[in-house]
């Protein structure tokens, strides 16, 4: 069966395509909002989505996941075909939460708060074969949690509450070659704070998190900060996405938000919603959002206390926002009260994982997958 659920592609005009309260902006494609076919479920949360082509990675608090019927043991790591659906025998053993993933040519790498990886000692970070599941060699003792990863100019990035690496200071974030494997010396930023999120673009590291400013650029090679981004994220960032629009923000708060910034940190928009904004990507200038809201406020900066005081509407744990800031009618509806925790983009689909069970009030077990 396949596993990701077929859902057409549709363009959404007239209404859909409003802001709610606000004038219709141009028609733009989204991915659709109700389930075709069932994907796979797991027993516990989904905290990383990562693809290598065609090929899904998941990571998670999981023991076990059911696909096409089927139900095995995968310990916080699994992979099946994001085409066909088929379970891959890909099963490395996690002993504790996987947090984030990364994949390199022929790689995955892993964090969270682990402290084996197929009953190897890996602390909070490992390099997975892609295909035969073996652990690699890269082992760094790491004092603390690893909450995100990113690769770029010849490098994995990590970030979390990292207070050491091999007993060198850390600031929650480090860096690694991806040739030999070696800690990164010179690359030493020093946020001030825990760093949840990490996205990658051009000569930039965008770093968020509960730091002060909650949301900055380092240089990508230097680790120094860049002052050309200077925004103003006026709440704890869970996650970062990037494009060619510049930089977007998940966030908590009183309730919670996203928020698109330019590439010098001026604000292009913000959406305010009943809960945290956990999760963000992008995909065709569309911002897709999930988190623990049930519902949109109608206009702007308009929420006290997590309730919006001119008006909402539904948007149960996932929506989407387009390029002008407006809500799309893109809303599938998960349950749950944590809801999504992760959402990642591939080839025109969106898939969310998280704690949710349903999907539009179809069983859809912490993870979705939608075109």
């Amino acid at each position: 069966m396949r596993i990701l659920q077929q859902i057409r592609r549709v363009a959404v005009t007239g209404v859909a395509a409003l802001a709610v309260g606000a004038a219709a902006s141009p028609a733009l494609a989204v991915v659709g909002q109700t389930a075709g076919r069932p994907g796979p479920s797991f027993n516990g949360s989904v905290h990383a989505i990562a693809y290598r082509g065609d090929t899904v990675y998941v990571g998670g608090s999981f023991t076990r996941m059911t696909i096409d019927g089927r139900t095995v043991s995968r310990n916080r790591l699994a992979a099946f075909s994001g085409r066909t659906g088929e379970l891959l025998d890909w099963a490395p053993s996690a002993d504790d939460t996987v947090r984030a993933l990364a994949v390199t040519p022929g790689w995955v790498y892993a964090g969270g708060d682990f402290d084996e990886i197929n009953g190897e000692e890996r602390s909070s970070l490992a390099r997975i074969d892609a295909s035969d599941a073996e652990v690699g060699s890269f082992d760094h003792s790491v004092a603390g949690s690893v909450h995100a990863l990113a690769v770029g100019h010849d490098r994995l990035y990590a970030a979390g509450t990292i207070s050491r690496v091999d007993g060198e200071r850390r600031g929650n974030v480090a860096a690694f070659s991806l040739d030999d494997g070696e800690l990164d010396e010179d690359w030493v930023p020093r946020p001030g704070g825990v760093v949840n999120a990490l996205a990658v673009r051009g000569s930039r590291v965008y770093l968020g998190g509960g730091f002060p400013g909650r949301l900055s650029a380092v240089h990508a090679t230097t680790g120094r900060v860049d002052g050309g981004f200077r925004p103003s994220a006026p709440a704890l960032v869970h996650a970062v996405a990037v494009d060619g629009s510049g930089v977007y923000a998940a966030m908590g708060g009183a309730g919670g938000r996203a928020a698109a910034f330019s590439t010098s940190g001026q604000q292009r928009w913000t959406r305010i919603f009943d809960g945290d904004v956990q999760a963000i990507a992008v995909l065709d200038s569309v911002a897709y959002v999930g988190g623990h809201f049930d519902r949109a406020c109608a206009n702007g900066d308009d929420a006290e206390n997590g309730e919006c005081d001119a008006g909402s509407v539904s948007r149960v744990k996932l929506a989407a926002v387009d390029r002008s800031g407006a809500l799309t009618g893109w809303a599938p509806q998960a349950n749950g009260v944590v809801g999504v925790r992760t959402l990642a983009v591939n080839r025109g689909s969106v898939a969310a994982g998280g704690d949710f069970t349903t999907i539009g009030g179809r069983a859809q077990r912490r993870f979705a997958s939608f075109e």
